[in-house]
């Protein structure tokens, strides 16, 4: 099938995602207040640990059953289902349990979605098809970032409210317009499909890539966020028009920078993108209120120089007939990051305060110092992927 419809559906697919982001204090301490520092990030921590269950789940059995369809449209309800629930008064705990389940199925749905794009594309021309679900994917994640600040502004419930409506309309079309790509054979074991990464390990690298990436984009929608919200004092919707200045050129040039794979080195391009990435990150802990929206901006500019490169890898770097466990391998990665960026700020926020040293700038600095560390570890296993890929 063509890539605008399934591109189209993950930009809506992605707008609740990130439209709860301004509005973290207000959904965790304004509705349960005295919450600590842990538990306000456990919010959106919780979401992900969902997505790395079913990320791989969700590839395991669509590559047996042969389809994608039948599971993205029940993933899709009961995203709106769970979204549509945290309306209600529950405790902190029922709301970290709904958050739990709508992680699950937004997982499904994602990755099943990107994987039916990735079976419809010529092989050696991925990064087209590829850079347009990931460009779609970062354009809703921006513009929900923005839509919440502002839909939440006065009603921070809001959001779940809007979210739930738009996946039951999402799933709805998603049974009339999505059509199956054949997958060419079936996996013939579970011990198989499990021992994919051990088969391909090239799949490691952007495997790492997307984890170390993920992972600050966890701290970002989570201790950046409270950060913005609490120490420099912004209201929602300041929040908001911030976080979009990151996501959206990271949205507008993954298409570009997908294309520009089929010309250039992915390999390359992934190193460069996270070196210059995590020295960004670094700085915005020195960035007073005025240029923290520029700067933001300038890093989703590099951000998507790494992001489209690594898609590519895990697609060039598989078999077609297991792409959706490659894939949903790529996402549980992602998300095992994505769950742990949160983790990873309240601990090193109470490790630098254990040692009597500012917390701000210092966990910027540690948190992006990690990609460096990430392309010191894995450059000799990347070279010798450029070589083999030069052959």
């Amino acid at each position: 099938m063509k890539v605008w419809p399934l591109a189209l559906g993950i930009f809506f697919l992605m707008l609740p995602v990130t439209a709860m982001v301004p509005l973290l204090h207000q959904l965790t301490e304004g509705r349960h207040p005295g919450l600590s520092e842990l538990d306000r990030h456990l919010f959106m921590s919780v979401n992900m640990a969902g997505g790395l269950l079913f990320a791989l789940v969700a590839g395991l059995m669509s590559d047996r059953l042969g389809h994608r369809k039948r599971l993205i449209v029940p993933a899709l309800m009961v995203n709106g289902l769970a979204l549509s629930l945290m309306l209600l008064p529950w405790s902190y705990g029922g709301q970290l349990l709904l958050r739990f389940i709508e992680g699950c199925a937004h997982m499904t749905a994602l990755s099943l979605a990107m994987t039916l794009a990735a079976d419809g594309a010529r092989r050696g021309h991925e990064g087209g098809a590829l850079g347009l679900v990931g460009a779609a994917m970062s354009l809703g994640v921006a513009s929900g970032a923005v839509i919440g600040g502002r839909l939440g502004a006065q009603t921070p419930e809001d959001v779940f409210l809007w979210g739930g409506a738009a996946m039951f309309v999402l799933a709805l079309g998603a049974a009339r317009v999505l059509r199956d790509t054949p997958v060419q054979r079936r996996p013939t074991s579970m011990r198989r499909l499990l021992g994919l990464t051990l088969e391909r390990r090239g799949l490691l690298l952007p495997y790492a890539f997307t984890f170390v990436d993920r992972l600050t984009v966890g701290f970002i929608i989570s201790t950046v966020s409270l950060y913005f919200a609490t120490e420099m004092g912004f209201p929602p919707a300041r929040i908001g028009a911030v976080m979009a200045a990151f996501l959206l050129p990271f949205a507008l040039l993954t298409y570009p920078a997908g294309l520009l794979c089929n010309r250039l080195d992915p390999v390359f391009m992934m190193i460069g993108g996270s070196l210059f990435y995590g020295a960004i990150l670094a700085g915005l802990g020195f960035a007073g209120p005025s240029l923290v929206l520029p700067w933001m901006m300038f890093g989703g500019v590099v951000a998507a120089l790494m992001f489209a490169p690594s898609l590519v890898l895990v697609s060039r770097l598989s078999d077609p007939a297991q792409r959706a466990t490659a894939m949903g391998g790529f996402h549980l990665a992602g998300s095992l990051g994505f769950m742990l960026g949160p983790l990873a700020g309240v601990a090193v926020l109470g490790l630098l305060r254990a040692a009597e040293i500012s917390p701000y700038p210092g966990v910027f600095i540690v948190i992006g110092a990690l990609e460096a560390v990430c392309v010191l570890v894995c450059l000799p296993f990347l070279l010798r992927l450029h070589r083999a890929s030069a052959h």
